[in-house]
């Protein structure tokens, strides 16, 4: 057991008023990297997300004969403009533990006249890919898995056909890689896509893409028409939500405390965690709102909350908090009153089950719960205080349980032995650097 990996929380948080700034959005950072590779000439990026999702997408970009510098301050990356990647035969791709880099990377692939070998860690080895190979096949693009999951070969065709697909999954991940693999296919590729998170299409429209997009209430239709050259483009990261949500949560159950956090990206896609605690008498505000190339940015500021109201969650806010449940949780654990969340099966498509660690750890804090495959009802306990020691391991490195475990013993109290704080890495480097800076 390596003692250095391990973290031990003793002591509740005291009451604070700090200002945070949080690194750039993974989701966008991950984006930015692709399309600049598929773009002709220097693009530049400010604040990227310096974590190990984003290191692997700079290596996988390597490997297909993209060209970057990542320094300090920026990352720079030669695009090679569409379907211009160069690489060697038989080569294997490494999307180590993000979802979200080998579901894109496979739309942007489907003409490699080679084989293509895609593999990830133990946790992204066990989630589904067949969301995006199946549409991706429609383009003429072949596969073969392992039963559905990693690893992945790829071998593309030489003339892919537009496809009209309808995603019903509400997953961004599925809807982006059939907008990546549309942008190397000649003609219209239409998408009957569930509401998700929508910023490859705000990217496409700011680089002046084909993008035409009929938004219903509860779908989008995408149309998508290919083979139009991306010019390169400069941009800088907003932060990252799904990171802010942590601190929104610990200083909403933190007595007498505050806290401001600087441009976050709150982009209607992205912000049910806001919607859901605010339902929940949150005392939530957002300032200084402003547009940047299509996102939304803005300044959050969370006051701690003495009274919390239990939730029967709308379920049409699920897709724009998806990433921050864990969390949510947290909050309806203090809550009066039973809170019941439904339809999260998509919880179980992410790095661990999370609906089922979601139950775990409120269980072992003393919150009973009901859990199904895709939904959990949550007794809360106003007075909740935690007087005993709880151990946590063996959730498959998940980045989000890990964080969520920490905001719960800062604010719940007991002993917490919290296992692999390495995990923070894929997402969240100086998580424990900010949560430090917090109790200084």
């Amino acid at each position: 057991m390596n003692k250095k990996n391990i973290i031990n929380i003793v002591n509740k948080i005291k009451p604070f008023s700090k200002t945070l700034e949080i690194e750039g959005d993974k989701s966008i950072s991950i984006r930015w990297a692709l399309l600049a590779s598929q773009a002709i000439g220097k693009s530049k990026c400010f604040n990227l997300l310096k974590s190990e999702d984003i290191f692997s997408t700079l290596n996988c970009l390597k490997k297909l004969g993209v060209k970057y510098k990542l320094n300090k301050d920026e990352c720079i990356i030669h695009g090679v403009g569409l379907n211009g990647y160069k690489y060697k035969k038989n080569i294997t791709l490494d999307a180590g533990n993000s979802g979200t880099l080998a579901r894109l990377l496979i739309g942007l692939l489907i003409h490699t006249n080679k084989k293509i070998k895609i593999i990830g860690d133990k946790s992204l080895s066990k989630r589904d890919f067949l969301r995006v190979t199946r549409p991706l096949e429609k383009f003429g693009a072949t596969f073969e898995t392992n039963n559905g999951k990693l690893p992945i070969f790829i071998k593309g065709t030489k003339k892919s056909k537009p496809i009209k697909f309808f995603e019903n999954k509400g997953s961004a991940q599925c809807k982006s890689a059939i907008m990546l693999a549309a942008l190397n296919t000649p003609g219209e590729t239409i998408i009957k896509a569930k509401k998700s998170r929508d910023h490859t299409e705000l990217l496409y429209k700011y680089l002046g893409l084909k993008i035409k997009i009929i938004k219903k209430s509860k779908f989008d239709l995408i149309k998508v028409c290919g083979k139009k050259k991306i010019r390169s483009f400069d941009y800088k990261i907003p932060s990252d939500i799904s990171s802010s949500a942590f601190f929104i949560v610990l200083t909403a159950l933190s007595p007498k405390s505050k806290i401001q956090i600087k441009n976050v990206n709150i982009n209607p896609s992205r912000i049910g965690v806001i919607k859901i605690l605010k339902l929940m008498g949150i005392k939530i505000t957002i300032k200084n709102i402003k547009n940047y190339k299509g996102e939304k940015i803005g300044d959050i500021l969370v006051k701690s909350s003495n009274f919390i109201k239990s939730i029967n969650c709308p379920t049409k806010l699920n897709s724009s908090a998806i990433d921050e449940f864990l969390v949510i949780f947290l909050v309806a654990a203090k809550a009066n009153g039973v809170s019941i969340f439904k339809n999260l099966s998509e919880l179980n498509q992410k790095e661990s089950p999370r609906l089922k660690w979601g139950s775990k750890i409120l269980n072992l804090m003393g919150i009973k719960t009901e859990v199904t495959v895709n939904s959990i009802k949550i007794y809360g306990n106003p007075n909740l205080s935690v007087d005993k020691t709880i151990i946590i391991k063996n959730y498959l490195k998940d980045h989000r349980v890990f964080m969520t475990s920490v905001i719960a013993a800062l604010s719940f109290g007991g002993k917490w032995i919290i296992h692999d704080k390495d995990s923070i890495k894929t997402s969240f480097p100086s998580f424990l650097k900010k949560i430090n800076h917090i109790q200084e």
